[in-house]
């Protein structure tokens, strides 16, 4: 059975680039198929070692068990990648990203080496939610051979394939992570280029919570805040940060940026939509993908489907601004907090 896909090129990670020109097949193959997966189950070790991760993470409005669920149910072979805990526990913002040398040890404990092929998948009602977050973090720390399985378990259920129980148990493996900072953007980055307009930024969260109509689906993050109190110190952020993050998170948007929900990448079926699905759906956003763009949300998941849709249609080069709304709302003047709601009064 052939491997899904090729050696991917390198492109430059600021200046405009000729990515959207790149045929498809020159970029390692970012979705697989259930059936895919299920033969390379099936069939002899292969020459480049396969890991099933299971990325499931859930918003606490939601009242799932993640870890749980995996141990009731998951694909063979599979085991559960944490996104909270392979993160910077220091930071007061959700799952920032780790450093290298953590990434390497988590995913090696995980059973991932250097030559491995790996293929992530979640369960959300979605199809993929927060697994493309973590096919966009193997990439930042410089494996290009990571996979998303196409619909999730959702699709694998479906499909009627088979399921297993339990704790996963992985063999350890040697993983050498390096960080590529192009593929990451800062408060500072973000900041800059209100002014310069530098790049494009596409935030995926729900249209209402864009425009400020709605709720953030959180009761604050007080708890991380005091988590990571003497990162405030360390960082000197300003005391109504500090107040922001006490009274809770309203929403709305950074100044300049385009919404596309991260649903409208996907079908009904929760199957990523297809390269000229995905391409008119830039279109129609008025996004050009010949020039630089950023992809925001709410903590730095969700933005990780623009980077995978823009992947699809020939452009690997999209970077997450990793702090994403919840930095930025807790750091930002009141006069860069865009909303039709409260906005932010302090």
């Amino acid at each position: 059975m052939a491997e899904p896909g090729s050696r991917e090129p390198e492109t430059p990670a600021c200046s405009p680039t000729v990515a959207t020109a790149m045929a498809s097949k020159q970029l390692f193959h970012a979705l697989v198929s259930a059936q895919w997966v299920a033969e390379a189950l099936r069939a002899p070790p292969a020459t480049q070692p396969l890991r099933l991760l299971d990325a499931s993470w859930y918003l606490a409005k939601l009242g799932r068990d993640a870890h749980r669920e995996f141990e009731e149910r998951h694909i063979p072979g599979a085991a559960f990648f944490d996104i909270d805990q392979c993160s910077d526990r220091t930071s007061p913002y959700d799952h920032m990203l780790p450093s290298a040398a953590q990434f390497s040890e988590y995913v090696g404990r995980l059973g991932v080496g250097t030559a491995t092929h790996v293929v992530v998948y979640d369960a959300s009602d979605q199809g993929l939610y927060a697994a493309p977050r973590v096919w966009w973090m193997f990439r930042v720390f410089g494996h290009r051979t990571v996979s998303l399985l196409d619909g999730g378990l959702r699709n694998w259920l479906r499909q009627g394939l088979p399921l297993s129980s339990g704790k996963s148990r992985p063999e350890p493996a040697e993983f050498h992570a390096v960080l590529d900072p192009a593929y990451i953007k800062t408060y500072e980055d973000i900041k800059e280029n209100i002014e310069s307009r530098c790049f494009q930024v596409v935030d995926a969260r729900a249209a209402g919570r864009f425009r400020g109509t709605e709720p953030e689906p959180r009761d604050g993050v007080l708890n991380a805040y005091l988590h990571g109190a003497h990162s405030f110190i360390k960082w000197k952020i300003r005391i109504n940060t500090q107040l922001a993050c006490c009274q809770g998170i309203e929403p709305g948007h950074i100044p300049g940026t385009i919404n596309i929900p991260f649903t409208d990448f996907l079908t009904e079926d929760g199957l990523e939509k297809s390269p000229e699905e995905i391409r008119r759906l830039f279109q129609d956003k008025k996004v050009d993908l010949s020039l630089p763009l950023v992809a925001t949300c709410g903590s730095g998941v969700t933005a990780c489907h623009v980077a995978l849709g823009a992947y699809l249609c020939g452009k690997p080069d999209v970077p997450i601004y990793d702090g994403s709304w919840v930095e930025w709302y807790m750091r930002a003047q009141p006069e860069d907090i865009i909303s039709e709601g409260r906005g932010k009064t302090h």
